[in-house]
């Protein structure tokens, strides 16, 4: 090769080569320009919050109210013993007595009562001074006399007895006494009956129960009859209370009494 030829191509290589290091050049330029036009600088991330869980309450276990039963009161019942009572008690003091069916003299025998002979004082008459007592050596009640026994204790507070006399025992053997006549003169009432045919051995008469009047005070008043033969008794009865006079009549065996009969009793006149 030529020099000239050598030159040639040494200057066309330096053109080449500068016009490809220009292009380059200006190839990157316009690259940037490019990038820097194109390249949207696109929105920082905005860092969208992520739904974080946030803490959710877990629900604490509210222990649900147990039903407390209030207590009921229960009465709980002690058997207290109840204090015991003494009842006043007698001591037969004379050498032999009766005790009877009812509270006076006029009732019927019930049992024989002998000096010593000891009882307890269950009650007491409101129209008399008798006693109700349970004897120790009877098996049933009866009353007595105050004037025939000693009472150790005191009777004043006793419950009034009444008596019962169709208790006793059955009157079947006899009808009851029927009632005749009753009539006043003054201040005296005379009361009469029919006769009841007994036994000499059951024979125990008739038996009246009264409330009379004498002198503005009201008394309970009894009479008996010793057989059946007496059939009329006259009583004193002024009739100056102010409750109406009454009576009943019984007939009497031994075994006991009859239902009584309604005695109609004639009021004084003013």
């Amino acid at each position: 090769m030529t020099n000239k030829k050598w030159k040639n191509s040494l200057f066309s290589l330096f053109i080449c080569i500068s016009f490809f290091l220009g292009a380059c050049s200006q190839s990157a330029g316009v690259g940037e320009s490019k990038l820097t036009r194109t390249t949207t600088s696109s929105p920082q991330s905005t860092s969208t919050p992520s739904l974080t869980n946030s803490p959710t309450q877990t629900p604490t276990n509210t222990p649900t109210p147990t039903m407390t039963l209030t207590p009921t009161i229960t009465t709980t019942v002690t058997n207290t013993p109840s204090p015991t009572y003494d009842f006043p008690y007698i001591e037969v003091n004379v050498a032999a007595a009766h005790c009877r069916y009812g509270p006076s003299k006029s009732f019927l025998h019930a049992a024989d009562l002998y000096e010593g002979d000891h009882g307890e004082v269950r009650g007491r008459f409101i129209y008399s001074d008798w006693l109700y007592v349970k004897f120790d050596k009877l098996n049933y009640h009866c009353w007595v006399s105050p004037y025939v026994v000693d009472v150790v204790g005191d009777i004043s507070n006793m419950n009034y007895v009444d008596y019962d006399l169709q208790s006793i025992g059955s009157f079947d053997l006899y009808d009851p006494a029927q009632i005749k006549e009753v009539y006043r003169r003054g201040d005296e009432v005379t009361i009469e009956w029919t006769r009841v045919p007994m036994t000499e051995d059951d024979d125990r008469g008739y038996l009246i129960v009264a409330f009379v009047c004498k002198d503005g005070a009201y008394l309970w008043w009894t009479k008996s009859f010793e057989d059946q033969y007496t059939t009329s008794y006259t009583v004193e009865d002024d009739g100056t209370c102010s409750f109406p006079s009454s009576g009943l009549l019984y007939t009497v065996e031994k075994h006991g009494f009859s239902e009584p009969v309604n005695i109609p009793w004639p009021q004084a006149q003013p």
